[in-house]
């Protein structure tokens, strides 16, 4: 039960961290086309 806490934690704080990840991309080269 415990573990599977753990994991499911574990599981959601790797999605946040990749749509943070993926969010600041998707802005650095929305504002690098912007300059150009």
């Amino acid at each position: 039960m415990l573990l599977a806490l753990e994991l499911f934690y574990i599981g959601l704080l790797g999605l946040a961290s990749l749509g943070i990840g993926w969010v600041s991309v998707v802005v650095l080269y929305n504002l690098y086309r912007g300059q150009r």
